[in-house]
């Protein structure tokens, strides 16, 4: 596209005025994870002739520790294609703002990108695979709360799981409280510690989450003990589930896992969200737990796409001739 210039701005403070809806794309995500330890948000802008910005996508770079080689290192995650003015071409601006964000990163040494949650499975296919991004079948869940009550979705087991956790005494609620945060973050540390390739965002991203207009903190709390939470967003008229851990081996009994997912899907509904989403349910394996424990709830499996690229130009022709 002619006369379109392409800008990335790493600091809320060089930040212009611009048009938002998707929180995933916003000023507010931008400064929870500028905010954050080890994050460093990108908002890249596709500026027309006139000044105007008429496209904006928002990345982030995180700086991780592993058990293997390389032990330290930065992955990018971009959350969608990002936002577009009506009547724009979207999938040529997408493939500006991609190769733009592309070549910062890698000047940024950067070890791999991964693009999700993108609003059509197919969406930039072509631009994707031109700037050397593979994909991976991935799946998420998406359950409708405006058709029917959730609890008309729900089989009897779990309507009796649910009773059965909430008489004994199990109770979850909404917190900024920052000592009830710590105990839900250890939870969630101690959750993907065994959990191939799963991210825990820093303790300061849950505390500036449940501090914004967008963003809730769920703790389940049994005999004054946390012992499970999640972390939701809300955008465009739906809900999403973003992290979601629980002491479910612990406490059998009361299953805090049903009960944390139960008050989200919940909440969702009675504040009038139309959807609420379950961003990352894994690899659609023919058997997966998780998978398999969300759909009880009466939501619907949507196979999707997750992108990467890495660094390291043989690996990732590698990763993505297995991808094929």
């Amino acid at each position: 596209m002619e006369n379109i210039t392409i800008k990335i701005i790493s600091d809320t403070k060089e930040l212009p005025t611009f048009p938002q809806c998707n929180f995933f794309h916003s000023t507010e995500l931008f400064t929870i994870f500028e905010r954050s330890p080890a994050h460093t948000p990108f908002m890249v802008f596709a500026i027309g002739n006139d000044g105007r910005i008429i496209a904006h996508l928002l990345t982030v770079m995180r700086r991780r520790g592993s058990f293997f080689p390389p032990y330290l290192y930065t992955h990018a995650h971009i959350y969608g294609e990002g936002e577009y003015e009506e009547g724009c071409d979207r999938a040529a601006l997408f493939n500006m703002m991609l190769l733009a964000i592309t070549r910062k990163l890698r000047y940024r040494l950067c070890l791999y990108i991964e693009i999700s949650d993108m609003s059509h499975k197919m969406f930039g296919y072509k631009q994707l695979r031109r700037a050397g991004y593979f994909p991976v079948q991935w799946m998420e869940i998406h359950q409708s709360l405006h058709s029917m009550p959730p609890e008309q979705r729900l089989s009897a087991k779990m309507r009796k799981l649910i009773r059965k956790g909430m008489k004994k005494g199990v109770v979850t609620h909404e917190t900024e409280d920052e000592c009830e945060i710590r105990a839900f973050y250890k939870i969630m540390r101690g959750y993907n510690l065994s959990k191939f390739r799963r991210f825990t965002p820093p303790y300061e991203w849950f505390v500036e989450l449940a501090h914004s207009e967008s963003g809730r903190v769920f703790i389940t709390t049994y005999k004054g003990k946390v012992i499970g939470g999640c972390a939701c967003v809300y955008s465009g008229g739906d809900a999403y589930v973003w992290y979601a851990a629980s002491l479910r081996k612990s406490y059998p009994r009361v299953r805090p896992d049903v009960l944390t997912i139960w008050h989200a899907i919940s909440y969702a509904h009675q504040c009038g969200y139309a959807h609420i989403r379950f961003m990352d349910v894994g690899l659609p394996f023919s058997r997966n737990p998780l998978r398999e424990f969300i759909l009880k709830f009466g939501g619907k499996p949507v196979s999707t796409y997750r992108w990467f690229r890495f660094s390291l130009s043989w690996v990732n022709r590698l990763l993505s001739w297995f991808s094929l």
